[in-house]
């Protein structure tokens, strides 16, 4: 990989019990690369992106950011070294108004501000992702694509280093997916470093740089989207033997 590698995960394994649901994943996210983790539901996605914010903690295996150790801190830390996400059910806090969900973010992410200028970074998030007119409106006003955009912004708000993005796409209609594309588009051209768990192929496509594929738990494939969707294997896990 030519781009200078910011995070790295060396055999890393989860196991719940009996299951396990991620095992020994090998990759690396380069600066300012978008990766995209992609397969089948229940592969071990969105559990391989709880391992590296710190929600969950493995049970073999490490993960590093820029040559330093991540994987044993608790979230809160490793929020606080750079790596910020968001999830598949929106997280905001409902009792605060959209900007205070905003400045929450600067006050706690990675790069921690605080008073006048936590609250002017975090209007330039919210105008960033569209929403500075909404400043002053309460959460339960907000559509969804607005929940997901105003959780963009607090993540955003905190600087990080990486953004992990956790089926961000999902559930918007078309007009909407053309709307969070582009503003995804628009950050991978800011040099964002960005790990995107999407079941959506056209944003794969058209925002990645790299994909890993993972199935049952493991990698069975990487490299640009257009190899590994045209990858054999990568078609049987999705489609099944049948159609592969």
């Amino acid at each position: 990989m030519d781009k200078r590698k910011i995070l790295s995960v060396r055999n890393l394994t989860k196991r719940f019990g009996g299951l396990v649901a991620v095992n020994a994943m090998n990759f690396d996210v380069g600066e300012h690369e978008v990766l995209g983790l992609i397969g089948p539901n229940g592969s071990g996605k969105t559990t391989m992106m709880n391992l590296i914010s710190g929600a969950l903690k493995p049970s073999s295996g490490e993960i590093s950011l820029q040559g330093s150790r991540i994987s044993d801190l608790p979230a809160q830390d490793i929020n606080r070294k750079g790596v910020a996400r968001t999830f598949q059910l929106v997280r905001l806090l409902p009792s605060l108004n959209v900007l205070d969900n905003a400045i929450a973010g600067a006050v706690f992410g990675h790069r921690q501000r605080w008073g006048q200028e936590a609250e002017d970074y975090a209007m330039q998030m919210l105008e960033r992702v569209g929403l500075s007119e909404q400043a002053q409106a309460p959460i339960s006003k907000l559509t969804y694509i607005d929940q997901k955009r105003l959780e963009l912004a607090r993540v955003l708000a905190g600087d990080p280093k990486i953004l992990l993005l956790d089926e961000w796409l999902a559930g918007l209609n078309p007009t909407e997916l053309e709307t969070g594309i582009e503003l995804i588009r628009d950050l991978r051209g800011e040099g964002r470093t960005i790990i995107l768990v999407e079941h959506v192929m056209d944003a794969i496509r058209s925002l990645c740089d790299r994909c890993v594929v993972m199935n049952s738990g493991v990698k069975i494939a990487e490299g640009t989207p257009a190899e590994v969707l045209a990858d054999h294997e990568v078609i049987r896990a999705y489609l099944g033997d049948e159609d592969a």
